[in-house]
């Protein structure tokens, strides 16, 4: 049978507007680098040691032109595995520890707690819409972006369990994970790979960090238990009234699992696993190989706490890592972008004349231009790391010529990065679909709040400038 022709120019509107997948993306962004740069001449800054990092940096009094390099087409081509071997250390901690994560999740450790904490709040509903915002907050300080998107689907069945309409449950969770993955105290995904792409300790810095966490935080909260109050009071003002009106508050939450001893042993392993990387990354000076090393020791441990077979550790582990594949390519092909520049010798030159035509603005309206660039950017490459390794080599030199520290640089980028996560639609269309909620609703909701959070960023990013937010 044949489909109604107005049903069918529905279908192919809907498919013109779909947002291409950010490998496409990726490959078109290397494409037009590899274009541009037949255009573009190549040149180096003169690099000299800098005595108090003992790292390489950019003279900014002396840049030179060099001989022309092209960039020939099986030189292209080759970027794609050459842009992978060159980010396989970032590439390899995701992987592991999305993998052990994934795998303490099919313990059921994660599931039991929850509706320990249902029943635990019977009669206190809001209480347990704070308590939720504040656990995907830990997640978000974390840095588990995707990696918290297995519970997304748990939580607001729960919030909905407790008479709140969809969008609340929403909020709860993607609010909660948003200012906190921006903020970046201990997210090794954006702060840690900026900051050791430009020679800073990993997470140095982190007072003014938790300063941005606990601003954002605030933000967030207001705004949902606003909402949350207001449409339990009148449900015609909720963003799924049609659903509401009619939702069952003792929504099932699934099969209940047990809260045994071994799965308390589990949580509390997770929270002291937790408190060692943070204290490791702060204070020990810990990178990738250590993070990685304590999940797999961790993944271990459970294994030998709920007696599950070496190959079945396996199945598992696989399955968790296997969800955030995607990502890890795309910090890949991202690092691909780096790999042309190099190749092309241009890198240094577009830093040149960024420097040049930013020589002589105030660091507001510098600052500004920076954040709204990596915003904009957001929108269309959603990899938090794989930006960080296309945009630091550039933002780095950059801010030495303009006379903005390293850690500001950072912090601008993390800032500009982590906020759009759950606002433009190639992020958040991921998280609405966990959710069950529409993006178009959820833009509406979240362009009051998320919008807040980022005019609050820029301030909090000028700021830092002004009080010479460091080290370096």
């Amino acid at each position: 049978a044949r489909m109604p022709a107005a049903q069918t120019a529905m279908e192919k509107k809907k498919r013109s507007f779909a947002m291409p997948h950010v490998f496409v993306i990726l490959t078109i962004i290397m494409l037009l680098v590899w274009a541009i740069s037949f255009f573009v001449p190549s040149g180096n800054f003169e690099r000299v040691l800098d005595p108090n990092s003992g790292r390489e940096i950019v003279n900014p009094d002396v840049f030179n032109f060099v001989e022309k390099e092209y960039i020939m087409p099986d030189t292209f081509f080759q970027t794609f595995y050459n842009g992978i071997v060159g980010g396989i250390s970032i590439m390899a901690n995701l992987l592991i520890c999305s993998g052990v994560l994934g795998f303490l999740e099919s313990t059921g450790a994660f599931s039991a707690g929850i509706h320990k904490l249902v029943r635990a709040t019977k009669g206190k509903e809001l209480s347990l819409v704070v308590i939720m915002y504040v656990l995907f907050t830990v997640f978000g300080v974390l840095g588990y972006g995707e990696g918290a998107y297995p519970f997304y689907g748990l939580a607001v069945m729960v919030i909905m369990s407790a008479g709140y309409d969809r969008m609340t449950g929403a909020a709860t969770v993607i609010l909660g994970s948003c200012g906190s993955f921006a903020c970046g105290m201990l997210n090794m995904f954006t702060t840690g790979v900026s900051q050791q792409i430009v020679g800073l300790p990993m997470f140095s810095g982190m007072w003014y960090r938790a300063v941005v966490l606990v601003v954002f935080f605030t933000i967030g909260l207001v705004f949902l238990l606003h909402y949350a109050i207001k449409t339990r009071k009148d449900p015609t003002k909720s963003y799924c009234y049609e659903e509401y009106k009619d939702q069952d508050t003792s929504a099932s939450l699934g099969e209940e699992v047990p809260m045994d001893w071994r799965r308390v042993t589990a949580l509390i392993g997770f929270l002291v696993l937790t408190i060692i990387q943070g204290y490791g990354c702060v204070a020990l000076k810990w990178s990738f190989p250590n993070i990685t090393a304590m999940y797999i020791i961790f993944m271990i441990l459970l294994a030998i706490l709920f007696g599950i077979s070496p190959n079945e550790v396996c199945n598992r582990f696989t399955a968790g890592a296997a969800r955030v594949l995607g990502p890890a390519l795309a910090i890949g092909f991202a690092n691909g972008v780096m790999v042309l520049l190099n190749e092309a010798n241009i890198m240094d030159t577009a830093v040149y004349y960024m420097s040049n035509a930013l020589q002589g603005k105030s660091p507001m309206i510098t600052l500004l231009i920076i954040y709204v660039f990596v915003t904009c950017l957001n929108f269309f490459v959603v990899s938090g790391s794989g930006k960080a390794v296309m945009m630091m080599p550039i933002l780095s030199p950059l801010g030495q010529i303009l006379g903005i520290n390293q850690q500001v640089m950072v912090l601008t980028y993390q800032l500009g990065d982590g906020l759009t996560n759950y606002l433009w639609p190639a992020g958040a269309a991921v998280a609405c679909a966990l959710c069950g909620i529409d993006f178009g609703k959820w833009f509406r909701f979240a362009i009051k709040a998320i919008g807040t959070m980022m005019v609050a960023a820029y301030i909090l990013i000028i700021v830092a400038n002004a009080i010479n937010y460091g080290p370096f």
